[in-house]
């Protein structure tokens, strides 16, 4: 059993928060406004406790950046303090919105959020994943037809056979996950999210992940 804590409360980070929390971790949900949590704990399961983000990123093992991608940088380089020394899975997308509000441009084309999270958290070891679907899919890969990819990216690789079981945990089976190698690999993959707002502008909001067919 290993502590996570998950920073941000909505689809993405209730929907770990749930899942993880039934594999047997002891979770925390990380929320900026912790008068707000008694609204934000309806639904979810009562074992999962709730804390303000940096007594979240501060008391937790894992740390899971679920916050919008577009302030992510801002909001977790004001914990390097408390991510010193922690592993952090990042799950986020950084982009600007579309006029639609769907995603559109890249906020660090050329690099990625995850590199950017690593330079400003230097003790911190920062790997990412899950960012190539539709929220649900992260927890329950086997609902679609095809067999989905888990990519990682990051610099370390202990970290990764971390990220590795937690994903086992989520589901997913050992043939899914594709390491790609170091964090700036991490490129590639967010600029995969370039390709979600068509295939929701044409197919509507169904599951899917952007996957490695073989």
């Amino acid at each position: 059993m290993t502590s996570i804590g998950i920073l941000g409360a909505g689809r993405v980070g209730a929907n770990l928060a749930g899942k993880l929390s039934a594999a047997g971790h002891r979770v925390t949900l990380g929320v900026r406004n912790p008068e707000d949590t008694a609204a934000l704990a309806a639904g979810i399961a009562p074992q999962i406790a709730f804390a303000d983000q940096r007594t979240t990123a501060r008391t937790a093992e894992i740390v899971i950046n679920a916050t919008p991608g577009a302030t992510s940088l801002d909001r977790l380089a004001d914990l390097r303090a408390e991510l010193s020394g922690k592993l952090l899975v990042d799950v986020s997308n950084a982009t600007r919105d579309a006029a639609d509000g769907l995603p559109g441009d890249l906020c660090y084309p050329g690099s990625s959020l995850a590199e950017q999270l690593q330079a400003a958290l230097p003790d911190t070891r920062v790997v990412k994943t899950l960012n190539t679907m539709l929220f649900m899919v992260m927890t329950a890969p086997d609902t679609l037809t095809v067999p989905p990819t888990a990519y990682l990216s990051g610099d370390d690789e202990a970290a990764k056979e971390t990220v590795t079981g937690l994903l086992g945990d989520l589901g997913w089976q050992p043939g899914w996950i594709e390491d790609l190698g170091d964090i700036t690999t991490a490129r590639a993959t967010e600029a995969m999210i370039l390709a979600v707002p068509h295939l929701l502008r044409r197919h509507g909001f169904k599951p899917f992940a952007v996957s490695l067919a073989r």
